[in-house]
């Protein structure tokens, strides 16, 4: 079984490692300890170092309680990432449900779209 994104045919045969990077404050999984551009590629470079196949970024946080977070916010906290990320020889996943990032990254050439609400919120299905 192949997946096929815009730049790669990924292998579903054997597993494959998705390696998380939460680019948010208020991570519920590392706490933001990897915030920022220049320690989210430090995170993600470690990850691929470990094993990772595939590389996943998000930047809001879904875990219960957490503030919804502007478009503008979510894209300033992932812009820089993706611009980096997206030249490295591995598949890019966003973690979004807003249309408006679902876009913009997909316009820079992110292979993947990670939408907790499954396409149903207003405009993603476009």
């Amino acid at each position: 079984m192949i997946w096929q994104t815009s730049r790669f045919d990924i292998d579903l045969e054997t597993p494959r490692v998705m390696g998380i990077v939460n680019l948010t404050p208020d991570s519920f999984s590392d706490g933001g300890r990897h915030a920022g551009t220049a320690a989210g590629l430090r995170h993600a470079e470690r990850l691929l170092r470990e094993g990772a196949d595939l590389l996943d970024v998000g930047g809001e946080s879904t875990r219960p309680g957490s503030p919804t977070v502007p478009f503008e916010e979510e894209w300033r906290r992932v812009e820089g990432f993706l611009r980096e990320a997206v030249r490295w020889n591995v598949p890019i996943s966003v973690d979004t449900y807003k249309a408006e990032t679902m876009r913009a990254a997909l316009d820079l050439g992110v292979d993947i779209v990670n939408d907790i609400w499954a396409l149903q919120q207003p405009g993603a299905e476009d």
